[in-house]
């Protein structure tokens, strides 16, 4: 990518981890989902990361909540924006997540791309807000990418360190991985790369050449980062997902603000 290259603005609408009582202005149900998709068209965001909710908030990983937020998002802004569903979680099976890309048929799934400590430190408190491993071993990303291949969704490669960037080199050395690739940089989350613009710079020059690629930036660093990543020529990703470590008096309005 280059500074003469299209920027694609990404929002994530939600997420699996704040709640309405960390920011009221995170939706919940469908109607919800498709008002915030509705601000993001408007203000020029052409792609559209959903985590699945049930209507009372609950995280969910079924089929009918992933499709009754695709149905009302369609509805809202027709073919205006490209729909992308997690992948990544803790403890449902590969399995179960296949069976939702299958039934609903998204354009991109993000798939993260190694295994990591996932954490959120409290330097006021001294002690960790939450602190958990996110298991995405080879095995598991495979598993993914055939489905995605099988079911011709876009992967979104989520990298949270330089050795998730590495681990694109073997798939697509095996053929299960198939260029030119979207890759995304995490950075912000305890246990990933710290959040620098000479970090993004260091992700950036080891993702595979004609890759697309942007930013994820988790909290504060998320403005800097989307400065850094422009500068560098590449995409970004910005909502309500990665900027629920804000204080309460300074929440933001909905995602597209």
């Amino acid at each position: 990518m280059s500074l003469d290259d299209p920027v694609v603005i990404t929002c994530s609408i939600s997420g699996a981890i704040a709640n309405r009582e960390q920011c009221p202005a995170i939706p919940y149900t469908p109607q919800e989902y498709a008002a915030e998709a509705r601000r993001i068209v408007d203000e020029g965001g052409v792609h559209i990361h959903i985590h699945a909710r049930k209507p009372d908030g609950t995280p969910s990983y079924e089929i009918e909540d992933f499709q009754a937020i695709t149905d009302a998002i369609r509805a809202e802004v027709g073919d205006a924006a490209i729909v992308n569903y997690s992948t990544g979680t803790i403890g449902v099976p590969v399995a179960k997540r296949i069976e939702y890309l299958r039934a609903c048929r998204p354009e991109v799934a993000a798939l993260n791309m190694g295994s990591m400590n996932y954490a959120k430190y409290s330097k006021s408190k001294k002690q960790f807000v939450f602190n958990m491993v996110f298991a995405n071993p080879f095995g598991e990303i495979i598993e993914l990418l055939e489905a995605m291949n099988e079911l011709h969704i876009k992967p979104e490669h989520e990298c949270f360190d330089v050795g998730h960037v590495g681990s694109l080199a073997p798939l697509i050395d095996m053929g299960v991985l198939k260029e030119p690739l979207h890759v995304d940089c995490v950075m912000g989350v305890v246990g990933g790369i710290p959040p620098t613009a000479r970090n993004l710079a260091a992700m950036v020059d080891n993702i595979p050449a004609g890759s697309h690629w942007g930013v994820i930036g988790i909290s504060r660093d998320q403005w800097m980062l989307v400065s850094a990543a422009l500068t560098l020529g590449g995409s970004i990703r910005v909502g309500l997902r990665t900027t629920c470590t804000c204080r309460a008096a300074r929440w933001p309005p909905p995602t597209a603000s």
